[in-house]
């Protein structure tokens, strides 16, 4: 029988076999210029690699060659330039809030620094400012560390600060100096050049409550919507919950499926409506449907916690996936992260 072709390596794992290739020294001079997110995903690839073959690693190392080969000392990298790019491969709504972190990052090294904190020191600092200087963090902040943050914020905060996560259209000069202030006496930074930057808005504050525990994400929806019905619903909409797994294409449920525990899907699908169990059935196997059937049969109540710690555990592996690429999350193409 011919022999299977082994699966095309993801980008962390060829950034992975790489790091590996330059040895210590030089990777510790490369993870020196990563961010936090950039760090994991490769550290959790050079832990989960056993075996490279030669051919593997000539592959990397000579596409590796080639990439820096074609580089110059050209002004390529300018803002305009930058912008264009990323626009066109990433759509003008996705690329956005990307340039900005990039271009507000370059000159910040307050915001980079949150970045590798934990959620509950950052609230800690910035607990006691202004509602909008806090929405501002929050919406620099990647949207699963937001969300922690947000969490342990006092909870008379936090449906205030995600309606000004939402309401954001722009962030003023004088709003990133006040900020930069703030993390200036907190991490002796310098606050560089301020740039205008147009992250937040009422689709970061989605994603935040996309990350947030069930509990307290219904708590905020309540509040914003005592005051801003139509906020309120606006933030709904945006929001990816279990229901609309239903909506992802079968290649991209097979992959979920792939990542996901037995368990987890059990105990999400408890509390799942028809047709999203419809569709896990169909990215089965008839023979593992039938099992996953007999399963849930079998399965006595379970409490509604439980049910919701499961599904946002697989919409969180979801959301992860989809930002590495490896699946498209939301209907009709679009992607969700």
């Amino acid at each position: 029988m011919a022999e299977q072709p082994k699966t095309k390596l993801t980008g962390a794992e060829r950034a992975a076999i790489l790091m590996m290739s330059l040895g210590e020294s030089g990777a510790v001079e490369i993870m020196k210029h990563l961010g936090p997110k950039e760090v994991q995903k490769i550290g959790e690839a050079m832990t989960a690699t056993r075996s490279v073959t030669k051919p593997q690693v000539s592959d990397v190392l000579q596409n590796f060659a080639e990439e820096l080969g074609m580089q110059t000392a050209l002004g390529v990298g300018a803002e305009d330039y930058l912008r264009r790019v990323l626009t066109n491969a990433l759509g003008e709504d996705k690329a956005a809030n990307l340039i900005d972190r990039i271009l507000l990052g370059r000159s910040s090294k307050g915001l980079e620094a949150l970045k590798w904190m934990e959620p509950r020191a950052i609230a800690e600092i910035v607990r006691l400012e202004h509602p909008q200087i806090i929405a501002i963090v929050l919406s620099y902040l990647d949207s699963d560390q937001a969300a922690q943050v947000l969490s342990a914020l006092p909870e008379n905060l936090r449906a205030d600060v995600l309606m000004r996560v939402a309401s954001l259209d722009g962030i003023q000069p004088a709003a990133l100096a006040e900020l930069d202030d703030i993390l200036d006496k907190q991490f002796s930074g310098s606050s560089g050049n301020i740039k205008s930057s147009s992250v937040g808005g009422k689709k970061t504050a989605a994603n935040i409550l996309n990350f947030t525990d069930t509990a307290i994400e219904t708590k905020i929806l309540d509040k914003i919507r005592d005051s801003e019905p139509e906020l309120a619903q606006v933030i709904e909409d945006l929001m990816f919950v279990f229901e609309n797994l239903a909506e992802i294409d079968d290649r991209s449920m097979q992959a979920l499926l792939r990542e996901v525990s037995s368990d987890s899907l059990i105990m999400a699908l408890k509390g799942a409506d028809d047709n999203v169990k419809e569709k896990v059935f169909k990215n089965m196997s008839r023979r593992a449907s039938e099992m996953l059937r007999d399963d849930l049969d079998a399965r006595g109540p379970v409490r509604v916690s439980e049910v919701e710690t499961a599904q946002k555990e697989i919409l969180s592996i979801a959301r992860r996936m989809a930002e590495s690429g490896d699946l498209s999350l939301g209907g009709g193409g679009d992607e969700y992260v």
